[in-house]
C-alpha cells in the first residue's frame, strides 16, 4: 500500500515536472465557463472582462508580476470572448480553426501581489486572413490600464467574412482599423517578408 501510494505521488510530481498542468486545466474551464454559465454576446465588437488576481506563483524576482504571465491570463481572457460571441462554435461547424500568428505587449505598471485585475477584451476588428483582438489589463484597485496587448489571430480553412456571416447571416463590412494597429500590421508584413528572403521561400510557400 504504501509503495502504490509513493508511485501515484512520484507520478503527480512527474505530471506537474513535465506538463503545465494549471493551463491544461484553466483553458477548458474558461470555455465551459463562457457556454454554460454566462450569457452570450451577441455584438462581436463588445468588450467582455475575464476577472483576475496576481497570485505568488504568477511573480518574478522583483515581486511583480511576470511578463509571461500577461500573455497567459489574456489567453485564457481571449478563448473566453471568442467563446461567448460564438466565433468557436462557428470555427466548428465552418470546419476551420484559428492560430494565434502574431501578438504584441506594452507595459505601462506593474502588476503586484494579490492585485485584483480585469483583463477587457474586444474585437477591434478583420481583414481577409485574420481577426485583431485587444486586451487591456486595468487595475481594480484604481482603473489604471496597467499593460496593454494586441493579437492577430489567423483563421486556417475559412476566412473572418465568412464566420462574421455566419454568426450575423448577413454580410458585414469590418469596421476601420485603428491607425495604430495598422503600423503594426505594416510591421508584421515587412517582417514576414524580410524572413521569407532570408529563408528562401516565397508567398506561396508560406501560404501552404
Amino acid at each position: 500500500m504504501l509503495g502504490l501510494l509513493v508511485a501515484l505521488l512520484a507520478l503527480g510530481l512527474a505530471v506537474f515536472a513535465l506538463l503545465d498542468v494549471w493551463y491544461l486545466v484553466r483553458l477548458p474551464c474558461a470555455v465551459l465557463r463562457a457556454r454554460l454559465l454566462q450569457p452570450r454576446v451577441r455584438d462581436l465588437l463588445a468588450e467582455q472582462r475575464f476577472p483576475g488576481r496576481v497570485l505568488p506563483s504568477d511573480l518574478d524576482l522583483l515581486l511583480h508580476m511576470n511578463n509571461a504571465r500577461y500573455l497567459r491570463e489574456a489567453d485564457f481572457a481571449r478563448v473566453a470572448h471568442l467563446t461567448r460571441c460564438g466565433v468557436l462554435g462557428a470555427l466548428r461547424e465552418l470546419r476551420a480553426h484559428t492560430v494565434l500568428a502574431a501578438s504584441c505587449a506594452r507595459h505601462r505598471r506593474s502588476l503586484r501581489l494579490l492585485e485584483p485585475f480585469e483583463v477587457r477584451t474586444r474585437l477591434l476588428g478583420w481583414d481577409d486572413r485574420a481577426f485583431y483582438l485587444e486586451a487591456r489589463f486595468v487595475s481594480l484597485r484604481d482603473g489604471f490600464v496597467c499593460a496593454l496587448l494586441r493579437f492577430r489571430q489567423h483563421l486556417l480553412g475559412t476566412s473572418p467574412e465568412r464566420v462574421v456571416q455566419h454568426l450575423c447571416q448577413r454580410r458585414v463590412e469590418p469596421p476601420e482599423l485603428p491607425a495604430d494597429l495598422q503600423h503594426w500590421i505594416s510591421y508584421n508584413e515587412a517582417s514576414s517578408q524580410l524572413l521569407r528572403m532570408e529563408s528562401g521561400l516565397s508567398d506561396v510557400t508560406k501560404d501552404q
